[in-house]
């Protein structure tokens, strides 16, 4: 009878180590949320088996019972809040569980783009329902009055990040945090740059700054591609960049550049217009802004696409059409 009872002991107690090892192991791991970051609601007066069944319901947990578990372990069962939460991806159980019972509430989140336009960012901000809607039908030049920024065109003002807020905020708040970002990372790059750049004004670095981003996706060659241009602008050559050209087409862009688009003169046309385009043409990130104010010390003039997303570069125009035929027209010899 003994033994018996030994060995039921010895089996309770290895099974009670392995779950309590199995929950620990659950406890930190990552639930590798898709997407990055995810936006829960949990419910006014819910209880812990209800709060499991949310997560559950809203993609968070595979299943309720061993988060319900590991509550009750910790004793936390009774001190979870309601709210909304944003979570990042690699957030564990166990610090899921801090968050709720510690009301760590993110009621809103917007992402503005590298790249992006200014319409592309109020088209973020009007479907975005924590967002509170006051600017829809303001003029772009109301709405920089609005936030207190002494410009006439908001295109590139903005700097690319994601901001989190209150529900209910309003987007000129938004707006507002935005572009004071800009503000503060712009006048110090520019209190840094290089000498001898042919810039007027930090908004000028600024207006590069967004033609580098546009023409290339690759962080390493920024500063090459920002080299060319300076190059270009130094001698006095015209940057003839294809992104301006089709920021300067607007809507009648449709997704094709043609010769005929190259010739048709417009503002923004860097064919047909000396120098700088009047504004930015998107919004540039941090590493744009620096390569536009740390280019490389190159003699290239010219790029052309490889068709992998990287360029090869050349200092005369017989290199570079050798290089069009080469990558552009197929001659892959």
């Amino acid at each position: 009878m003994l033994k018996k009872f030994k060995r039921r002991l010895l089996l309770t107690t290895f099974v009670a180590l392995l779950l309590g090892a199995g929950l620990t192991y659950y406890a930190i791991s990552s639930l590798r949320l898709q997407p990055s970051s995810q936006e829960i609601v949990i419910q006014p007066k819910s209880g812990l088996r209800s709060i499991a069944s949310q997560l559950v319901a809203q993609g968070v947990l595979k299943e309720p019972w061993r988060f319900i578990l590991l509550a009750k372990l910790l004793n936390k069962q009774s001190y979870l809040q309601a709210g909304d939460y944003t979570l990042n991806k690699n957030i564990t159980p166990y610090q899921l569980l801090l968050s709720l019972n510690h009301g760590r509430t993110t009621q809103g989140g917007v992402t503005f783009i590298e790249g992006r336009t200014f319409s592309q960012m109020l088209v973020k901000l009007e479907v975005n329902d924590a967002v509170k809607q006051t600017i829809t039908t303001m003029s772009e030049a109301e709405i920089l009055k609005q936030i207190g920024a002494p410009y006439k065109v908001a295109e590139g003002l903005f700097f690319p990040d994601t901001y989190y807020f209150d529900r209910n905020t309003e987007d000129t708040v938004l707006l507002k945090r935005s572009y004071t970002a800009m503000q503060a990372k712009l006048a110090k790059a520019w209190a840094t740059r290089d000498e001898n750049l042919p810039y007027k004004n930090s908004y000028q670095a600024l207006i590069m700054a967004s033609i580098v981003e546009k023409e290339t996706g690759r962080a390493s060659e920024r500063p090459m591609i920002a080299g060319v241009f300076i190059n270009r602008l130094r001698i006095g050559m015209r940057l003839q960049t294809d992104p301006t050209v089709i920021y300067g087409m607007g809507v009648q862009f449709d997704g094709n550049i043609r010769k005929k688009d190259l010739m048709a003169d417009t503002p923004y046309n860097t064919y047909t217009r000396d120098g700088l385009p009047p504004t930015p043409i998107a919004m540039p990130g941090i590493a744009s802004i620096e390569a536009a104010l740390h280019p490389a010390k190159t003699k290239a003039l010219y790029f052309v696409g490889k068709g992998d997303g990287s360029h090869a570069f050349s200092n005369n125009l017989d290199d570079h059409n050798r290089a069009v035929v080469h990558y552009q027209l197929g001659n892959k010899h």
